[in-house]
């Protein structure tokens, strides 16, 4: 036995228990005779005060199962310190290109009327990713007709998966509404369309169903007989939030509707006579600075319009239109419960007042605009992580100037540009004398797809040292710098019309 050193203290160690010293005495004698019985207890007796550490530095060795003449198969640790830590450089300017490309995608369009080819990209700041979109063909409402286009981004916040939700069922909801809800005229006629309005109410109405399938299950919760991980799958989807920008192209009519909830945005790029391009709004920006959208709050909630919107934010929240987002709608006393039985987010109180919910509505705003086939002209979809950094004309302009680099020479691409030199750089000198937006004096055009070209110039044009240094940065603080970012443009008429 071993002692601690001092008189009357003595550390008894573990002993290793009988039943494992026959295990081990008979592997390791069983190429043998079997021992009598009383050999067999003698060695047991001989081993029984062996401390544990010293049976297991002196048991036979075993090889392990691949032969080698290691114990185990646990790894080895390098004990040479690196110099470097292993850190990898920066992003360099083909580095740079391949991640605003990762995610690219380009597309002719040769059978829709109307619509020649279509860009998109994303580019994460998250992760994953709260973002999501979808694009492609739909079937029409009514099955009477050509197929419809639609393109979709959804910015997903407090988590991804109420965007990933409406990446797989608002278009199936809104397709459904437009069938339900508007009744074409009879085929055996000569079919006039159904009117812009009710198009509009129909999509509206899709949208606010399937909000409403997000929310109101959840208030019987309590009574369901599912199992607890099928009901907290239920539930994360109304936890988290998201925006919804939808467009919807009917080639029969020329006509684009464009669904709004939140803050992405849609732009109307097209060329005036003089050459130069303009902005058209499609959608408006839905947050706390929206003077409508504050009225309407207001309007729905009499006496508390001094606490609802502040600093542009609904009861702290960006935007004034969303799914999910349920500590906005839910009540008060149900949020508690939820809380409680589910981990669920803490209610908005006591920081915000919270009063009379729901103060988020994902009902849209609609607009239809007709699509002149002779003039050219294309749309533009982003979530607020580009908007944030241009505006809409920019935009337009950069996608005008985009188009016009390929058109100038046919098929053949213009020389690589000079960079302009810049000076070192680090992000104070956003206080000083570097803007964190897009800058004309950065404008740079270089790649094959409109969205990534987009992109680029939104986080830094020319500037590599300023958009690589932005792309360093990993999660989670890449959002200090940039935020998700999904961008989609769309080319009407012949723009785009070969060139892929």
């Amino acid at each position: 036995m071993f002692s601690s050193g001092k008189a009357g203290s003595r550390i008894r160690l573990g002993r290793v228990p009988t039943s494992i010293m026959r295990t081990r005495a008979r592997r390791s004698h069983s190429s043998t005779p079997r021992p009598s019985s009383n050999y067999k207890y003698s060695a047991i007796a001989g081993c029984a005060s062996i401390p544990v550490g010293i049976w297991w530095a002196t048991r036979p060795h075993e090889p392990n199962h691949n032969g080698s003449d290691h114990d185990d198969d646990v790894p080895r640790i390098g004990s040479a310190p690196d110099k470097h830590l292993g850190v990898k450089p920066g992003p360099d300017k083909d580095q740079v290109t391949r991640m605003l490309s990762r995610a690219a995608y380009s597309l002719q369009v040769t059978d829709i009327t109307g619509v020649t080819r279509y860009d998109g990209t994303q580019l994460a700041s998250n992760s994953p990713c709260e973002d999501r979109f979808v694009h492609g063909k739909l079937d029409s409402p009514w099955n009477d007709g050509p197929p419809w286009m639609a393109w979709a981004v959804f910015d997903g916040h407090a988590g991804w998966q109420t965007a990933e939700l409406l990446k797989d069922q608002l278009l199936p909801h809104v397709r459904h509404s437009l069938g339900h809800n508007i009744t074409p005229p009879p085929s055996n006629h000569d079919p006039l369309p159904p009117t812009d309005e009710s198009i509009q109410r129909a999509i509206k109405q899709g949208f606010v169903t399937l909000d409403d399938a997000i929310i109101k299950p959840a208030l019987n919760i309590f009574h369901s007989q599912d199992p607890l991980q099928n009901k907290i799958k239920t539930l994360a989807p109304a936890y988290a939030g998201s925006c919804a920008l939808l467009s919807m192209y009917d080639p029969r009519t020329s006509t684009l509707h464009v669904a709004c909830t939140g803050d992405s945005r849609a732009v109307l790029g097209q060329k005036r006579p003089d050459g130069t391009w303009h902005a058209i709004p499609l959608s408006i920006d839905q947050t706390g600075y929206n003077e409508d959208e504050v009225a309407r709050l207001s309007a729905e909630h009499p006496g508390e319009e001094e606490t609802i919107v502040k600093d542009g934010r609904v009861l702290g929240l960006a935007v004034s239109r969303a799914f999910g987002d349920s500590r906005w709608k839910w009540p008060l006393d149900f949020q508690e419960q939820v809380k409680r039985g589910f981990y669920a987010p803490a209610p908005l109180t006591p920081r915000y007042e919270v009063q009379t919910p729901p103060y988020l509505t994902a009902e849209p705003v609609v607009t239809s605009t007709k699509i002149d086939p002779s003039t050219p002209s294309f749309l533009i979809m982003a979530t607020d992580g580009m908007w944030d950094m241009l505006s809409s004309q920019q935009g337009v302009e950069l996608v005008g100037q985009w188009l016009e680099s390929r058109t100038a020479e046919q098929n053949v691409r213009k020389p690589e540009e000079e960079e302009p030199a810049y000076a070192p750089f680090n992000f104070s000198r956003f206080w000083e004398d570097t803007t964190w937006k897009f800058e004309e004096g950065r404008k740079t055009v270089q790649d094959d797809n409109a969205a990534v070209h987009l992109v680029r110039n939104a986080l830094g044009g020319n500037h590599h040292e300023l958009i690589a240094g932005r792309l360093a940065f990993s999660p989670p603080f890449s959002r200090n710098v940039r935020d998700d970012v999904t961008v989609q443009v769309v080319f009407f008429g012949d723009l785009g019309r070969g060139r892929k």
